[in-house]
């Protein structure tokens, strides 16, 4: 067994809640940009004066409209400034917020809404209300819907949400006085609910993770302090483009608020290019897929210029500096002669697509991957990896800014432990840590034993107290010949490819490791035109081409050169469908549920051992 921690570096709160911060960045900084949205299409800055009325003026509706201190409200609502002014409003009115990703199907909707026992529900969309409505009969607790969009306009064709239940809130708490928000806003303390985050149910029904506003202050306040190089108030930003609703994103909105650096949201991340652009952040925090799609669009790009070889070249060339500054030895000077060749020609570039401005990112909710590591570090634009699950408050673990180890998750949060059992499995101690699961006392008891949180995932632990994450406990998979294969490291390898889109590695029980694959579609409409393939051409008509079939065995040899003979992947099979959301596929960070792809896709993991 050992173990590794480091000092706390923020000294929580003994009491108080979430709210203290937008009070207190209204005083200590009045004028100071703490939000920027989007109004006619263009980035506003709303200072902490004006967003601590805001939300006042929300809260008092709340309060108005019968929401009482402790009570459950949902939000439902892409990334969008209005989920960072609802979220606060509900505090402020002593409520808890109980977030649903706005992807979720009804039947996902009344699960959350029932267990948590939800009073009020916000949703952004008539889907949204739908959705809802469609299952209200079995919410008995539930009371009130409110709507953001009534016309259907969204954050970026006006006043968004203004048209909505922010006006109606606003207009209803008209009557209720400043003194009443103060008393309720002090309600909430310490040690009470902020938030009930339900885990993405990778397996069976989600979870609720309770996490109080002394998690969130333990989280973020060293997150913050550990990172302060990259949370400079006045001068830092941060554009969100994840789920508002996925623990991930409340750590940025949060951190962002107590730091207070600058925080946009963006709720379509197929404007991504362009939000980046115009919002410039100095800050991006991502998944390991949007930093792949970064990666692979700007490859596809150069070749269809026909400037393929040069990207290549400076590609390795990045790579090859990364890993040269991990050496001790530093680049040589030939190394460092054409990174500054490549810097002028293809890395420039790159750090403009991420918005110019911007010199680090972090990255979690999967494995990034140390070649891309290596990569993005070689262009000057560095992404720090780190480790958490719903049940941490986000971030565990995470690389320093100033002592990166690309291939690690990083060190523990200032202020926590973590343990690597004798079995393997990561075990997790701090005030971060969630208090339980709602309603759901057995599930609690055997997740938290002893004061410490059992993660289901694997790792190690390095002499400098680094955390790498191996795979999980529950998806080791032990083929017939008994081999312990951890999934995630050759999926990551395989789906670093730019035709792939999704991997699942399969073989339980099986006599060797086989693998499931989809393409990514939007590369491949470049592939198609690059390899002469008729236009319009797609991965159900390209099926059976041997081309493509090279290019993806081209990838599963690239996967397979990271593990032994025993953990390759013998066999595979192109599907024609995509893993999706709407599916049960994926969950909305991305993350595989393995049971519902291999049910679904039965018959094709069947014919991977036939013959």
């Amino acid at each position: 067994m050992r173990e590794f921690s480091l000092p706390a570096l923020y000294e929580v709160p003994s009491d108080g809640n979430l709210t203290d911060l937008i009070r207190r960045n209204a005083v200590q900084h009045p004028d100071v940009a703490v939000l920027g949205r989007k109004v006619a299409g263009a980035w506003t800055d709303v200072t902490a004066t004006q967003f601590l009325a805001e939300v006042r003026a929300v809260a008092k509706g709340l309060i108005a409209s019968g929401i009482r201190p402790g009570e459950r409200v949902a939000l439902m609502s892409r990334t969008r400034y209005e989920w960072v002014l609802l979220d606060f409003a509900i505090w402020s009115a002593g409520a808890v917020t109980v977030p649903v990703f706005e992807t979720s199907s009804a039947e996902q909707v009344q699960w959350i809404l029932g267990d948590s026992g939800t009073a009020a529900v916000i949703v952004e969309s008539d889907a949204h209300a739908a959705a809802v409505k469609s299952v209200s009969d079995g919410l008995p607790e539930l009371r009130r819907v409110w709507q953001l969009d009534r016309t259907g306009q969204g954050d970026e064709g006006g006043e968004g949400g203004r048209t909505g239940c922010v006006a109606e809130l606003t207009a209803a708490g008209a009557e209720i006085t400043e003194a009443e928000v103060d008393e309720r806003s002090a309600t909430a303390k310490a040690d009470d609910p902020a938030t009930i985050v339900y885990t993405s149910g990778t397996t069976g029904r989600p979870k609720g993770c309770v996490l109080t506003h002394r998690a969130f202050f333990a989280e973020c306040g060293n997150v913050v302090e550990r990172l302060k190089p990259l949370f400079r108030t006045g001068e830092c930003s941060v554009l969100l483009f994840l789920p508002a609703a996925h623990v991930f994103g409340r750590l940025v909105e949060v951190a962002s608020v107590m730091a207070p650096i600058k925080l946009g949201c963006a709720p379509d991340i197929r404007n991504l290019t362009e939000e980046l652009a115009t919002f410039r952040p100095t800050l991006i925090l991502g998944v390991p897929r949007v930093f792949e799609k970064v990666y692979n669009s700007a490859r596809a790009k150069a070749a269809a210029d026909g400037k393929g070889k040069i990207f290549d070249r400076a590609a390795r060339t990045a790579i090859d500096y990364s890993r040269a500054l991990s050496s001790g030895r530093g680049p040589s000077v030939g190394l460092r002669i054409k990174h500054q060749v490549f810097d002028a020609l293809v890395y420039r570039k790159l750090r403009a697509v991420l918005g110019g401005r911007g010199e680090y990112a972090i990255s979690g909710g999967a494995p990034l991957g140390e070649r891309l590591g290596h990569f993005f570090r070689g262009i000057g634009f560095t992404v720090l990896e780190g480790y958490g699950l719903t049940e941490t408050c986000a971030a565990t673990a995470f690389n320093p800014w100033d002592r990166q180890k690309i291939g690690t998750v990083g060190q523990p949060l200032p202020g926590s432990v973590v343990r690597i059992a004798d079995d393997g499995e990561v075990l997790l101690h701090g005030e971060h840590l969630f208090t339980g699961y709602w309603n759901n006392e057995p599930a609690t008891a055997e997740a938290l034993a002893d004061g410490w949180f059992h993660s289901g995932d694997i790792g190690t632990l390095d002499e400098d107290g680094y955390l790498a994450i191996t795979g999980r406990k529950k998806e080791i998979l032990v083929t017939a010949g008994g081999k312990n294969v951890a999934p995630a490291v050759i999926e990551d390898r395989i789906r670093a490819h730019a035709l792939i889109a999704e991997c699942m590695v399969v073989g339980d029980g099986r006599p060797f490791v086989g693998a499931l694959l989809t393409i990514d579609e939007e590369f491949l409409a470049r592939w198609v035109k690059e390899h002469g393939k008729p236009p319009g051409s797609t991965a159900v008509t390209l099926h059976d081409d041997p081309d493509l079939l090279a290019a993806v065995q081209q990838a599963v040899d690239d996967g397979n050169a990271a593990v032994s003979k025993a953990e390759s992947v013998r066999k595979f099979r192109v599907l024609q469908a995509q893993f999706t959301q709407e599916a049960g596929h994926i969950t909305p960070s991305l993350k595989l549920k393995r049971g519902v792809v291999a049910k679904d896709f039965a018959d094709e993991i069947e014919s991977i051992y036939r013959g």
